[in-house]
């Protein structure tokens, strides 16, 4: 994204809208496997490992819904969408947590780029 806002052939707004709604769109699919498809937990293409799950798990029960503003970060990410679909988090509130995260990382990154 930083290489195509410093190429400025897109317009920075669309750059922003498409990276967060393809990056929250990533996070629907971590929130259905893990409300609907955990069985499937362990197989080689499950996006969690059992231990990252129950790390998530914990997060999320300590410090509630909240948390999934840091949605965003490498590693811990994708296991706490995974554990809000697990803890049956309505779909409405997990929208707007992950949605604000996501999309304050990206206005940051372009608001950082030059």
């Amino acid at each position: 994204m930083v290489a195509a806002a410093l190429t400025a052939e897109t317009s920075r707004a669309a750059l922003f809208l498409s990276a967060t709604a393809g990056n929250v769109l990533g996070a629907l699919v971590n929130f259905a496997l893990g409300r609907f498809f955990v069985r499937f937990e362990g197989r080689r293409w499950f996006p969690v490992s059992s231990p990252a799950r129950r790390k998530a798990e914990t997060l999320f029960i300590r410090y509630g819904q909240p948390v999934l503003l840091f949605s965003w970060l490498p590693i811990i990410g994708d296991p706490l969408t995974l554990a809000a679909g697990l803890m049956r988090t309505p779909l409405a509130i997990f929208l707007v947590y992950v949605t604000i995260g996501k999309a304050a990382r990206y206005a940051a990154l372009l608001w950082l780029t030059p």
